[in-house]
């Protein structure tokens, strides 16, 4: 079996159906796909046509997905398929996240039960990251795989670009323990015009995981001249403070030229600048895909003491409990039992 029947969706015609798993809500013919190129309208239903088609599996530090305050210095299992809802012209994974279902055809099938012993074989590791594409597309296969691996002890983790409806991001909420959710721009116009989404439907899914109770980080990928306004970023970091608290950790990335863009990557100075802006609001504010000065430790930020130093993905926990808290001052800092 490589697909199964969609549960979100609704029979419009004989021929056309309308996909209910995001925003997009696509109005799909028979025989053709949505945006994400892997929900298939046959014959007035729609199949989810990546149903277990695994086109990456890897064992990662948890901080590369990245999680940096979610059982810093383990591993976990990571997985993707291919296919995603959005189109943004700088992807940095396009080979998987703009391939469709026609080229998972010769890819090996997984069943969810198949997945999570996989896992289970794996040394010194403490879930399932379902990463590497959008895995929200992947909806249904995340939550049979991650039902089951809930029942060996094993942590779901999803890192995901946010661009969900409502109904299944509940569903979803029931089984993942941790998302990093990818915010890419404070501005509707770059969203609508640099990915073929828009902005208020991650805000909504940001909010509703921070509800829920379940760890969230945030990460932002600065790409020269589309996003790295320090107008817009200082506004978008004023309403993660105040939507998801001042302790949400935020990974501000640096783009390098991908796909359909090819500017110049974004310069040391736009980073320092976000980071010393992030700072102002939050607590945890951390810099990828560079090697700087500042943004790699973590600080208690209640007495200031030094709790986990970072070389890349060599983790050094220097004075923190062993249920994530802080030795000096007793400060809550990371989920790590």
């Amino acid at each position: 079996m490589s697909y199964i029947v969609s549960k979100y969706y609704d029979s419009l015609t004989e021929d056309n159906v309308k996909c209910l798993l995001c925003p997009h809500n696509c109005i799909i013919k028979n025989g053709n796909t949505g945006i994400c190129g892997v929900r298939h309208n046959i014959d007035g239903s729609i199949y989810a046509e990546n149903y277990g088609k695994v086109v990456a599996m890897n064992m990662d530090p948890v901080e590369k997905k990245p999680l940096y305050h979610y059982y810093p210095g383990h591993k976990i299992f990571s997985v993707g398929t291919d296919g995603c809802n959005l189109k943004c012209i700088f992807c940095q994974n396009y080979l998987i996240s703009q391939s469709d279902y026609k080229s998972l055809q010769d890819v090996d099938f997984y069943s969810p039960q198949m997945l999570v012993d996989i896992a289970l074989r794996q040394k010194d590791n403490i879930g399932i990251a379902y990463t590497y594409n959008e895995p929200f597309i992947w909806f249904e296969y995340v939550c049979d795989t991650a039902k089951i691996a809930k029942n060996y002890a094993l942590k779901n983790v999803m890192v995901t670009n946010g661009y969900i409806n409502s109904a299944p991001l509940n569903e979803l909420l029931q089984y993942m323990d941790a998302f990093n959710v990818d915010l890419k721009s404070f501005n509707n116009n770059f969203y609508k015009r640099h990915t073929g989404a828009t902005l208020e439907p991650v805000l909504n899914t940001i909010k509703s995981i921070h509800k829920s109770g379940k760890h969230l980080e945030i990460t932002n990928l600065v790409v020269t001249n589309l996003n790295d306004n320090a107008d817009e970023f200082r506004n978008m970091v004023k309403w993660i403070c105040e939507n998801t608290g001042s302790n949400t950790p935020l990974h501000i990335s640096r783009y390098f030229p991908s796909y359909k863009y090819s500017a110049p990557p974004t310069s040391a100075e736009t980073i320092i600048e976000f980071y010393h802006i992030a700072c102002e609001y939050l607590d945890f504010v951390y810099t990828g895909n560079i090697y700087l000065d500042k943004g790699n430790d973590t600080y208690c930020p209640q007495c200031g003491k030094t709790l986990i130093l970072r070389n890349g993905y060599n983790i050094s926990l220097q004075n923190i409990t062993n249920d994530g808290k802080c030795e000096f001052c007793g400060k809550q800092i990371v989920i790590s039992e």
